[in-house]
Formats: structure tokens, C-alpha cells, sequence
């Protein structure tokens, strides 16, 4: 994709979805909904005005990386560890129980063994944007209810890591035993790789980047300079090591998290955080194969359908067991209540290995789009939400 092409196409994009949202506040709908609409539109399966829809999803991933830097400058690190230990049995129990029920019903739609495999896999995860994006800034920072659903997403985010590294290291299925030997292999590398690059971290802020941010806190620009380095530098540094760009970005936030300019970094970041994300809801969208959708719509649907109705009770039964009020733990489950952007990759990773066909990769995106649409209607239109098209409920 040369420059002018690139340049129209986000002036496609950004056109584009200005008209969109428009409708879309007037109609009283949310903004992530015209997002994912204009991309089927404009798609290379749409009206094909933006055809290199893969080009534009690598950028729209740094809206990913940036959303959780920010998170990670909102959480203490002490307070990690605590929420990590409280939530690890609830995210644990409900992967199990909705792995088994995306196992179960794509089984009975005819996929194989391994395809029902992944397709289960796949629907266990929640969407940390749809989740964390969704979430008011005052809920966020100063409530108990953004406390669980973050250590609930992050977690999740561990294991999606886990599955994309046990896939990609299954890509010498056939060559002998080296596939069970790659594997464990490759897991012990990153149990070792994560704390080392959150010593890493926390010892380069406290010895270069806090003396850094001390000695010129008059140049703005400097710390808005440096803070998108150390995110972008950390996140590939982390890919490096056979994390994901995604984990290194939330431990470049969680390091700085106890620096007294964190609150800067992050309200000044968030214009550049919405900028990637609107790239990256488009190109969910675009890629979305339309000439496969009457071979797959109804196990799709009948799969989203699962999603939308079981996330919500399994996570609220289970945050109850807990201890939690059951007020917290409804709205917990519903903004719980879809699959995620990590599904979007494990269908791609194994559709290129080939560990599954088109069609169950197909089901597995299709699957993410109508979960991601259904469940934004249903958080937008009954819990507080910076997009909220009803004044009572619009927070931030």
C-alpha cells in the first residue's frame, strides 16, 4: 500500500465514519456499532474502497497497545496482585464452562474434533477494548466494580497469550515428537520472560525514566514523547520474548503507575488511544467475509447467542459465590458478555496453520461481530458508559 493510498484511505475511514456516528447519535446508537458497519461497507468485501484492510489493522493494533498502557497507569501494582489472586478461580471455572458449551455446539454443527476445539477456545475470552472502552473513568479509577472487571480481563489476556503461543509452536505438527517438546518448551520460556520484563520495567522507570521526567517536566511535549516511546519500546521488547506487543504495553503502564506524572501521561494519550481504535473496529468489519456468511450464520448465531446469555450468568453465579453484591456481579457479567479481539487472532493463527477450515474460522469472527454489536447495545443502553446516548447514563 503506497502513502496515497494510505492517506485516502484513512480520509476514507475518518469521512466516513464521521457520517456514520453522526446517524448514529441521532438514532440513539452506539458509536462502536457505526465503526464495525462502515468497515463491512467500505471493506474489500463491501463496496472495496478500502481493499488492504490488513495494512490498516496493524496500525488500529496500537490503539489496542495504548488502551491497555493506559490501564496499566491506572492500576497499582500492589493492587494487581490482590485482584489477580481474588478473580484467578472466577475466570478459571467460567473459561471451563463456556470452552465447553463453544466445544458442544460447534460439535453438533458438523466441525471436527480440532475445530470445535478452537472454536471453544475462542469463545472463553472477553474483549478487554469493549470491556475497559465502556467503562466510565470514574468507575474505572475509583470503584470496586472496574477493579474485578480489569483483574477478570487481564487475566484472561494471560491465558489468550498461552493459546496463541501452544498454536503458533503447533506449526511443526508431523515432524515427530518436536511438537511436544516445542510446546512446554515455549510455555517455560514465557513464565520466565514475564517477570523478567516486569523487573525490567520497574527498574529502568525508577533509575531512567522518573530522573528523565524530573529533570525537563516543563517540556510537555518531552513527556508525551517519552511516554509513547517506553509503551511502543516495551511492547516490542515484549513480542520479542514470545509475549504479546499488547502484555508489553500494559507493563510499561503498570510500571509508571506510582509516578506522580502518570495522570498527565494518560488523559493527554487518550485522543491518540481513540484515533487507533476507531482503525481497529473498522478493519473488524473488513475482514469480515460476506460471501461465507449464508454457510455459517446460524451456528454463529446460535454460538453468539450462547455468549450474550451465558457469560453473564456464569460470571455473575460465580462472582456471587464469591462474596460480591449481585448488582456488581450482573453488571460485571454483562460487560463480560461478548468474545474478544483475541478470538479475531486465534481464528486467523489457526486458519493460517491449518488447524481449522474457513468456514469455523468464519464462525468464530462472525461469532466476535455479533457479540461485540449486541453486547455494546446492552451496556450502552443499561449501565453507565462514556458513550451512552441517554444523559442519565453518559459518564467519563
Amino acid at each position: 500500500m503506497g502513502n496515497e493510498s494510505l492517506i485516502f484511505s484513512i480520509f476514507l475511514i475518518f469521512s466516513g465514519a464521521g457520517v456514520l456516528a453522526s446517524f448514529a447519535l441521532f438514532t440513539r446508537q452506539p458509536l462502536i456499532v457505526a465503526y464495525i458497519v462502515l468497515g463491512v461497507l467500505f471493506g474489500p468485501y463491501g463496496f472495496e474502497l478500502v481493499k488492504d484492510a490488513k495494512t490498516l489493522e496493524e496500525i488500529g493494533h496500537i490503539g489496542i497497545m495504548f488502551l491497555l498502557f493506559l490501564l496499566g497507569l491506572d492500576l497499582q501494582p500492589r493492587n494487581f496482585l490482590q485482584l489477580l489472586s481474588k478473580t484467578a478461580l472466577v475466570a478459571i471455572l467460567s473459561a471451563l464452562a463456556l470452552g465447553l458449551t463453544g466445544f458442544s455446539i460447534s460439535y453438533l454443527f458438523g466441525f471436527n474434533f480440532m475445530e470445535s476445539s478452537i472454536i471453544g477456545i475462542a469463545t472463553t475470552f472477553s474483549s478487554t477494548i469493549i470491556g475497559i472502552k465502556l467503562l466510565p473513568t470514574t468507575v474505572l479509577h475509583h470503584k470496586h466494580t472496574g477493579e474485578i472487571l480489569i483483574s477478570i480481563l487481564l487475566l484472561q489476556d494471560i491465558l489468550a497469550i498461552i493459546v496463541l503461543i501452544v498454536l503458533n509452536s503447533g506449526n511443526s505438527v508431523g515432524s515427530g515428537d518436536a511438537t511436544s517438546i516445542e510446546n512446554p518448551a515455549q510455555i517455560m520460556q514465557l513464565l520466565a520472560a514475564l517477570p523478567a520484563l516486569i523487573l525490567f520495567a520497574m527498574g529502568f522507570v525508577r533509575w531512567v525514566m522518573l530522573p528523565l521526567f524530573r529533570r525537563f517536566d516543563r517540556f510537555h511535549e518531552y513527556i508525551f514523547l517519552l511516554a509513547i516511546g517506553w509503551c511502543l519500546g516495551l511492547a516490542v521488547m515484549a513480542e520479542h520474548f514470545q509475549l504479546s506487543l499488547e502484555i508489553g504495553a500494559f507493563i510499561a503502564g503498570i510500571s509508571l503507575a506510582n509516578s506522580p506524572i502518570a495522570q498527565y501521561i494518560a488523559i493527554n494519550l487518550k485522543p491518540l488511544r481513540d484515533f487507533f481504535l476507531i482503525l481497529f473496529f473498522f478493519t473488524i468489519g473488513a475482514n469480515f467475509n460476506l460471501t461465507l456468511l449464508s454457510d455459517i450464520i446460524i451456528p454463529a448465531s446460535l454460538l453468539a447467542a450462547a455468549v450474550l446469555i451465558l457469560k453473564p450468568t456464569v460470571y455473575s453465579f460465580l462472582l456471587r459465590k464469591t462474596g460480591e453484591e449481585k448488582s456488581l456481579s450482573w453488571e460485571v457479567g454483562f460487560r463480560l458478555g461478548q468474545t474478544s479481539e483475541f478470538s479475531l487472532l486465534i481464528a486467523y493463527i489457526a486458519s493460517s496453520l491449518h488447524f481449522i477450515g474457513d468456514e469455523a474460522s468464519m464462525v468464530i469472527q462472525a461469532t466476535a461481530i455479533l457479540t461485540f454489536l449486541f453486547s455494546t447495545y446492552i451496556i450502552v443502553f443499561r449501565y453507565p458508559s462514556p458513550i451512552a446516548v441517554s444523559d442519565r447514563l453518559r459518564r467519563d
